[in-house]
């Protein structure tokens, strides 16, 4: 089934002088500045240079997204992966050949994006023409599979695209261990059909029996669970089968070891490091950008910076309960149907809690997640 088609209108270009457009002067200053951009599937109206815009058939995606349908004469373009992304201007792109182009991302797709944070994403596969001394422009972003995002303000940030597996790496010593912050990933995972492996990092340092009842709970949930030591090098060998040939994200706050289990997986990374902070217990942002890098044994790898918080994106609080698979066999306890398992009487839900069927961990993470609060 082919893809829905519809108009999206965009800003044809901000900051333009406030003069109105005049006869041949105006047609002439666009011919010239404008018009070789456009093609059969964009027009211009408005009247004065600050409101007008630009029509453009744009395709909804699978997820209820845009995907820009600009004709781009394809023989001029090459074919590649961003590797990382500074701002709009400074997308590094590799080709299938292998080099690497530092690309600007055209207008139109920035406008037409605008309700998204980002529109270009480390992992994106995009068509750009290069333009010499390794410059390029990104013309077109390529429909995308396996996300992984949060909310921020009023908009979504897709923090990597095309990936496949996304290792949440967390520790049982500092920064603190918040298992609220490893069910807002694991939706979030869901969220974007990413498939997720919880890894619990610096297991030199604490007493792993200590959360034997969390790892239990995960593992028991079906979640595949890794202990590790990026210092001793416990646990890398079965991280690395894991993640072989597959298009991995590392992700999980500040201080965690993100960046010292990878370079530890493969040590010619040489990726950057810093201590966690001893005034605060909070890890200290060294990773400071996605960016990915290519596995010598097969596949790819993302370095994302740490969050102290994931804001969920696109989940209601009637959504919340599904995404806690030991709920489903039990809501059907509920008196009401829509129960939201907080204070009703006769709740299936809250009689498991206090049965010890369902963990009260999660437990109280879903009304953590329900009411918004701070992982």
């Amino acid at each position: 089934m082919s893809a829905r088609k519809r108009k999206i209108r965009v800003d044809f270009k901000k900051n333009r002088g406030k003069r109105s457009r005049a006869g041949h002067e105006w047609r002439e200053a666009v011919r010239q500045d404008q018009t070789d951009s456009l093609n059969a599937d964009e027009r211009i109206s408005g009247k004065g240079n600050l409101s007008r815009k630009r029509t453009v058939i744009a395709e909804e995606s699978e997820d209820g997204g845009l995907i820009a349908s600009l004709d781009v004469d394809e023989k001029d373009c090459l074919t590649g992966r961003v590797l990382s992304i500074v701002g709009s201007h400074q997308c590094r792109v590799q080709s299938e050949d292998g080099r690497v182009h530092v690309c600007a991302v055209r207008q139109v797709l920035r406008t037409l994006m605008k309700e998204s944070r980002n529109t270009v994403v480390a992992g994106d596969v995009v068509l750009f023409e290069p333009l010499g001394d390794a410059q390029g422009m990104i013309h077109r972003v390529e429909p995308r599979r396996g996300t992984l995002g949060r909310g921020n303000d009023r908009n979504q940030q897709l923090i990597v695209v095309n990936v496949d597996l996304a290792v949440i790496v967390v520790t049982g010593v500092s920064p603190h261990f918040k298992p609220s912050l490893i069910d807002r990933f694991l939706i979030s995972c869901e969220k974007g059909n990413v498939s997720p492996v919880i890894c619990i990092n610096k297991s030199d340092l604490f007493n792993y029996r200590e959360l034997l009842p969390i790892i239990g709970q995960y593992a028991n949930l079906g979640y595949p669970v890794v202990l590790t030591s990026a210092h001793t090098g416990y646990g890398i060998d079965q991280l690395r089968k894991l993640i072989a040939g597959r298009q991995t994200v590392f992700s999980g706050q500040s201080g965690v070891g993100k960046t010292s289990l990878l370079n530890k997986i493969q040590p010619g990374l040489a990726l950057k490091t810093s201590q966690v902070s001893n005034d605060s217990g909070k890890g200290r942002h060294t990773t400071r950008t996605a960016t990915l890098q290519a596995l010598e044994f097969g596949g790819w790898v993302v370095d994302t910076p740490g969050i102290r918080q994931l804001r969920l994106w696109d989940v209601s609080k009637e959504e919340v309960e599904g995404h806690f698979i030991e709920f489903y066999p039990l809501v059907r306890y509920c008196k009401y149907p829509n129960c939201m398992h907080i204070h009703e009487q006769q709740c299936g839900i809250r009689e498991a809690v206090a049965a010890g069927i369902i963990s009260e961990r999660r437990y109280e993470s879903y009304l953590k997640i329900l009411n918004d609060e701070d992982s």
